[in-house]
């Protein structure tokens, strides 16, 4: 119980504002208001001891007789406790209740689901906290005084210079560092491109992110599906969409139907940009995880003044280290600066500096190779569940990346997603990256992210998944 008094004309006068002479009424009612007013605002707390009546009297210039009566009134009231010996205090229950706030009801969020195959992250349980932690260490050791002033929003120069050697050694990326702008990811450097340097309509695959489509359409940009075979975009449409000045692809591994684009048509993308004086957006998001095919460059590496070449650590290491990378023609490194500001305000320096000392140590490259025999095995063992459990379905676009796409008889796709949902599974419909331009049939299918569950939870939710599917209609 505290112990404070309040014995003085001071303390009761100027922190409690007890401004008698101001109040109408007799000497008792008025401090019997002021006193009553007090506690209930809670400048007095329950518990507080006030000083004997005579003390106060003597304090506050009144007499004797109406600080008591004053303080009997509040006691019957019971505002006030008296006891013999331990004199008069604030009772506990005269606690001044509190405000009662209507809390605003959030949207109950979505129940986890028991099994989740949908595609986007890799394995967040495999992110090689040891190994980025020493490379923190020894990247802030190393790091001069100003790398903690305002960022360069270029980006770091370490980083900058690494990612010229590794994206030159691992993607036949051919650039300088002074051609490299620092980003915070591919959604970022759509925002900056479509920010004030790029303009027109864009032709994009017919299969994409939504995400990204909405975020150009929230920019004004217009999107034109090219449609999608077995070879990749069908470039050759280009040359008919007038007024087209740019294209999007994702050259090394469509997303997400899979597949590299050919060679000739990876030539003739090239051959219509610089005919037209035209730009190509090459999104690189998956290209280090390759199983069953050779090693494929960049399309940037065909022409570096006609071709942006678009990177980030999202599939590599993780979408939670907020790094991406522009690779850029000569001119317009300018523009994109100018759009970004004078100051870095995206993407942390110390993680600049993490990732340039995880690259340029080999750290980097031996997680690649690890996640990419994980990567591997985890597919084989969805293909071989397929094959034993499900063998009406057939997994398209697996030499390479972190998901399958399944393709399923024609009519069967609601059906599949409903049985998945029974069981607890979540999964991405082929249909959803669709471009709602896309004049071409839109085949059955599901988008499986064989990356993003943890090792000891992978191997029940392909058993979900197949139990989804079902033996077939032949079985």
């Amino acid at each position: 119980m505290p112990e404070s008094w309040v014995n003085s004309a001071e303390r009761i006068g100027a922190d409690l504002h007890l401004n008698l002479s101001a109040d109408r009424g007799s000497r008792q009612a008025v401090l019997s208001r002021a006193l009553r007013e007090a506690i209930r605002e809670g400048r007095l707390a329950p518990g507080t001891r006030l000083p004997p009546y005579r003390s106060l009297a003597a304090d506050l210039g009144i007499a004797r007789n109406t600080v008591a009566s004053s303080y009997a009134e509040l006691v019957a009231e019971g505002w006030l406790a008296a006891r013999q010996g331990s004199g008069t205090r604030v009772a506990e229950r005269a606690a001044p209740p509190r405000p009662v706030r209507t809390a605003k009801k959030n949207p109950p969020a979505p129940p986890r689901p028991a099994h989740d195959l949908r595609q986007g992250q890799p394995d967040a349980a495999s992110f090689p906290r040891t190994a980025w932690l020493a490379a923190s260490r020894r990247a802030l050791t190393a790091a001069p005084h100003e790398a903690f002033g305002p960022g360069d929003p270029q980006g770091r120069i370490e980083l900058r210079r690494a990612l010229t050697e590794y994206l030159a050694r691992a993607r036949g990326v051919r650039t300088t560092a002074d051609r490299i702008v620092i980003c915070s990811g591919f959604a970022h450097a759509l925002r900056l491109l479509f920010g004030g340097v790029l303009r027109g309509p864009l032709a994009v695959e017919e299969y994409g992110l939504p995400f990204h489509r909405g975020l150009l359409s929230a920019a004004g940009v217009r999107t034109v599906p090219l449609s999608i075979d077995e070879q990749g975009a069908r470039t050759g449409e280009l040359v008919a969409l007038k007024g087209v000045r740019a294209a999007l692809l994702t050259p090394a591994h469509q997303f997400p139907t899979g597949g590299p684009l050919h060679s000739e048509r990876r030539a003739a993308v090239v051959d219509w940009a610089r005919s037209q004086q035209a730009l190509v957006l090459e999104d690189d998001y998956d290209g280090e995880f390759r199983y069953d095919r050779e090693p494929l460059g960049a399309v940037q590496g065909l022409d570096p003044e006609r071709v942006i070449y678009l990177g980030s650590v999202s599939k590599s290491l993780s979408p939670a280290v907020r790094l991406g990378w522009m690779v850029l023609p000569e001119h317009l490194v300018g523009q994109v600066l100018e759009v970004k500001g004078q100051r870095e305000a995206w993407a942390s320096v110390l993680d600049q500096l993490t990732l340039a000392d995880f690259l340029t140590s080999g750290h980097y490259d031996r997680h690649v190779r690890r996640m990419r025999q994980s990567y591997r095995g985890r597919r084989d063992q969805l293909v071989a569940a397929l094959g034993a459990q499900a063998p009406h379905v057939h997994p398209t676009g697996i030499a390479a990346g972190l998901h399958a796409v399944l393709r399923l008889p024609p009519g069967t796709e609601g059906e599949v997603l409903r049985a998945a949902a029974h069981q607890g599974l979540a999964l991405d419909s082929l249909a959803g990256f669709r471009h709602p331009d896309a004049v071409a049939p839109a085949p059955d299918g599901l988008v499986v992210g064989y990356a993003t569950p943890p090792d000891h939870a992978y191997r029940a939710a392909v058993d979900a998944l197949c139990r989804a599917l079902g033996p077939g209609p032949e079985a």
